[in-house]
């Protein structure tokens, strides 16, 4: 055991108080450094800074209300049929109060993110794959606070595992498991650090739409292998080959390539 991480973190950032918690913590964190990367890129852009305020409302919205409903859909939709008052987050039991953000899909959150920004590059004239592709630099850097966050409650634990980094998480058990959370929040700042190099370097001869397409083919093959390293998020995805992660992964890779591979080539309007 002594060779093994000892993970002993609780959840509650004050032990006097159920608020705040680390997960919410880190989601601010990596909100509040993505709205400043954004700005920066939209100022060298020449845009309006004032336009990422917007846009992050409509990201952050669209993202959320993906996620729950992608978490409703892709992994308990009959639980959630037979108890429709607990889509919302909250709880009237014993007296009304805020459940927290538990039961997030991140694959429909990609969905209701991509969703918020069409909308967005609607009503403000916009194009589309532009925007998408400075939306791409700041969704891994905002993925991997996240995954810290989980990292710190405790969640989204890894398999058994007896190599030396491997984490026991009191909380849950006293078993070495694989720090999932972990290998998920390195690879998407890995990520960050070459989407924003490549918009860096490569902005001015490539086509809108290629930044995206490399951000979500890599981000989402990177997800694919991780989640073998991952328990099984619902008992119906122990029968099955890959799990539902896994299943959910595969379009987000077909799709990035083919953005890539029609977009790589096009001509570039200045």
């Amino acid at each position: 055991m002594l060779s093994y991480i000892i993970w002993d973190v609780e959840p509650e950032v004050f032990s006097w108080s159920t608020v705040p918690r680390w997960y919410g913590v880190f989601w601010a964190i990596g909100i509040f450094l993505s709205i400043a990367v954004a700005g920066y890129i939209f100022k060298i852009e020449k845009r309006q800074p004032k336009e990422v305020d917007e846009l992050t409302l409509y990201l952050i919205i669209g993202t959320l209300v993906g996620a729950r409903l992608g978490h409703i859909l892709f992994y308990d939709p009959l639980h959630y049929w037979q108890h429709p008052i607990e889509i919302l987050p909250v709880s009237l039991t014993p007296s009304f109060h805020f459940t927290g953000l538990a039961g997030l899909a991140s694959h429909g959150g990609g969905i209701g993110l991509i969703t918020s920004a069409f909308i967005f590059a609607r009503r403000k004239k916009m194009d589309f794959l532009w925007l998408l592709d400075r939306i791409a630099i700041v969704v891994p850097l905002c993925g991997a606070f996240i995954r810290l966050g989980n990292l710190m409650n405790s969640e989204m634990i890894g398999v058994p595992s007896n190599m030396p980094w491997a984490f026991v998480f009191n909380n849950i058990d006293n078993i070495p498991r694989h720090p999932a959370q972990l290998y998920e929040a390195v690879y998407c700042g890995l990520i960050f650090g070459l989407i924003f190099y490549l918009w860096h370097r490569k902005r001015h001869q490539w086509s809108n739409g290629v930044l995206f397409g490399i951000m979500i083919s890599i981000l989402f093959s990177f997800r694919f292998i991780d989640e073998f390293f991952k328990e099984n998020q619902e008992a119906f995805e122990n029968d099955m080959i890959i799990n539902m992660g896994q299943i959910l992964s595969i379009p987000f890779i077909l799709l990035g390539l083919l953005i890539i591979t029609i977009r790589i080539n096009k001509p570039i309007h200045k």
